[in-house]
């Protein structure tokens, strides 16, 4: 079954200003990860962007595709049943998510009009916190690099962090990434090299893209110092982008969340 690269959907999205926020405001009914595979197929094919949605949904709304209009292809969850040696299912069974040829872009379909609406993403932080069981605490690090900390289920921002927003979102990614279960990690401008400093800024980045905020580019520089010219595995481009969804998702009003 064919897989979506992330890795690379995560390189053109660091490496490209602007490209998270036109995603989020044209494909806001999907989850990061897919609202980037589409914008990078319409790209690649010439297809100008637009909403998208399946073929009984565009039937539904009065339009009809094309005649000779390929679908765009998505990510999806997929049920596996597993088997034993002899091939007899075992009753249990796994996920995998797969790419999927279900979607139409709007200037792929004719029939009634339809007017997109333009989606502006929200978050809360307090509601943030509270949903993802985290608390902020008062800063008390004695090392005056250190722009924030994460420890458990707690983050603490430094008073003097250059971009409180983005060590915010940094500290967070953290705790929800899982990586806050070994122990006290600390963020100065000299991080270690280790791959969970590469995930939580990717995640961070990805908020602050899609919320408008400043940092964007000493996040890449980050990001980009860390890896020493390496690339993100595609394990870890998947975790941020699910993190990113999850942290979003957690601060904006129900209703409002992102299709997996």
């Amino acid at each position: 079954m064919e897989k979506a690269n992330f890795s690379q959907l995560l390189n053109d999205a660091v490496n490209q200003p602007g490209i998270i926020s036109k995603c989020y405001s044209t494909f806001h009914g999907y989850s990061i990860g897919n609202q980037l595979l589409a914008y990078s197929q319409c790209v690649a094919r010439d297809i100008p962007i637009g909403p998208i949605a399946s073929f009984k949904t565009w039937k539904d709304l009065g339009r009809s595709v094309k005649k000779g209009e390929k679908a765009i292809a998505l990510v999806r969850p997929v049920t596996i049943a597993k088997k034993d040696d002899a091939g007899e299912k075992t009753g249990d069974a796994f996920q995998l998510f797969v790419l999927k040829n279900q979607w139409f872009v709007l200037s792929q379909t004719e029939g009634e009009e339809f007017v997109n609406e333009v989606a502006v993403p929200t978050w809360d932080k307090a509601k943030a916190l509270e949903t993802l069981g985290i608390t902020e605490v008062a800063f008390d690090h004695t090392d005056g690099n250190c722009q924030g900390y994460a420890v458990s289920k707690s983050i603490a921002v430094s008073p003097l962090a250059v971009l409180p927003h983005k060590t915010r979102f940094h500290e967070i990614a953290h705790v929800v990434l899982g990586h806050t279960s070994e122990g006290q990690l600390s963020d100065s401008e000299s991080t270690p090299r280790d791959i969970r400093e590469v995930e939580a800024e990717g995640v961070a980045y990805i908020l602050c893209s899609l919320l408008n905020l400043g940092g964007l580019d000493e996040s890449r520089g980050y990001i980009q110092n860390w890896l020493q010219g390496g690339e993100v595995s595609d394990k870890s481009a998947q975790r941020i982008f699910s993190v990113a969804n999850k942290i979003l998702e957690a601060g904006q009003d129900q209703g409002k969340s992102l299709e997996k």
